[in-house]
C-alpha cells in the first residue's frame, strides 16, 4: 500500500512538518517545499494527497497570501489544526547570546517574538524562508554569530543549543494550520464551521448589509478578510471563516448570499477544532 503524500513548506523540524505527523501520522511520505505556492500547486496537480499550510496565528494575524494560493488553485480545506507555537533560540554549541550578532527566521516568527529582540539590540533581525531551514544551514555551515528562531524539535534534530527557550512574546500563542485536498470532501460528522469567499456586488451598504444578514442566521464570524478583486479595481472578495450550531441556518445564509449579496465559493465546511 502507497503511503499519503503530504506536501509542506519546510524542512524537517519546522512547524508544519509537526502538524503533518501529528495529523497523518508518521507512515506518510513529505514533500517539503520552500514557500507556500508550490504546496499549492502539489495539491493542485495531483502529485500530493494532501498539504498542510499555516492560514493565521494568535499574535501575528493571517497569512493573507495563503487564502489567494487557495483561491487560485482551486483547493479545498477539509480540516483545521491549532499547533501550540513555543520558539526557541538556538545557535551553535558553545555560544552565547552576547556572541549572536543577527538571527534569521520566518516573518511571522519574528513577530512573534518582538518583545525580547527588544531587549537584545545588538541583534540583527532578517526574514527567512522558513524557521527550520536556518536551523539546518546553521549546522552545515558551522555559522557562528548567526542564531535561528525554531522549534525545540529543530534544535535536537540539527545538533543547536537553545540559547533562550520560548522566546515569544505571548506564551499562549498558536497558529492555526488548514488541511488541503484537491477535490471537496465530505465532513465525517455534521460541519459546525466553514470558510468561504463573497465577491459583493458594487453597491451602496453592500457589506454592512451582508455582516447583518450572517448575524441573523446565527453565523459567528471568526474571521473577515478583504481582498482586492485585481481584474475590477475598488472592488473587494471577503474571505470569511464563520462558527454556527445549525448547518440548516447556514445553508440558508449561503442560499441568500447568492441571491442578494454576489458571488459565492466555499472552500470547506469541517468541524472547529478550537479548544
Amino acid at each position: 500500500m502507497s503511503r499519503l503524500k503530504i506536501a509542506i513548506q519546510g524542512v524537517p523540524g519546522s512547524f508544519h512538518h509537526q502538524v503533518a505527523l501529528k495529523y497523518f501520522g508518521q507512515e506518510v511520505e513529505i514533500l517539503a517545499f520552500n514557500t507556500f505556492e508550490p504546496v499549492a500547486k502539489s495539491i493542485a496537480l495531483g502529485e500530493a494527497d494532501f498539504g498542510v499550510m499555516a492560514i493565521e496565528n494568535s499574535i501575528a494575524g493571517a497569512i493573507l497570501p495563503n487564502y489567494d494560493l487557495i483561491d487560485r488553485y482551486e483547493l479545498s480545506i477539509k480540516d483545521e489544526f491549532y499547533l501550540p507555537i513555543a520558539h526557541q533560540l538556538m545557535a551553535l554549541p558553545g555560544q552565547k547570546i552576547e556572541n549572536i550578532e543577527e538571527v534569521r527566521s520566518h516573518p511571522m516568527a519574528l513577530l512573534q517574538c518582538k518583545a525580547f529582540f527588544a531587549r537584545h539590540p545588538h541583534i540583527q533581525q532578517f526574514d527567512d524562508v522558513d524557521t527550520a531551514s536556518v536551523a539546518k544551514r546553521i549546522a552545515e555551515e558551522k555559522r557562528t554569530g548567526l542564531a535561528a528562531i525554531a522549534s525545540e524539535i529543530a534544535a535536537e534534530i540539527y545538533g543547536l543549543e537553545i540559547l533562550a527557550r520560548d522566546i515569544q512574546t505571548v506564551k499562549d500563542n498558536f497558529t492555526r494550520f488548514i488541511i488541503l485536498t484537491k477535490e471537496k470532501t465530505k465532513p465525517e460528522s455534521v460541519p459546525n464551521k466553514a470558510s468561504f469567499k463573497v465577491t459583493i456586488r458594487n453597491q451602496k451598504g453592500g457589506l454592512a448589509k451582508l455582516l447583518t444578514m450572517l448575524s441573523e442566521k446565527d453565523l459567528n464570524l471568526s474571521k473577515i478578510q478583504s481582498i482586492p478583486v485585481i481584474e475590477k479595481p475598488w472592488d473587494y472578495a471577503f474571505f470569511i471563516d464563520a462558527e454556527f450550531e445549525d448547518y440548516g441556518k447556514f445553508q440558508e445564509a449561503m442560499k441568500l448570499i447568492v441571491k442578494d449579496f454576489g458571488d459565492l465559493k466555499i472552500f470547506g465546511e469541517y468541524t472547529s477544532r478550537k479548544e
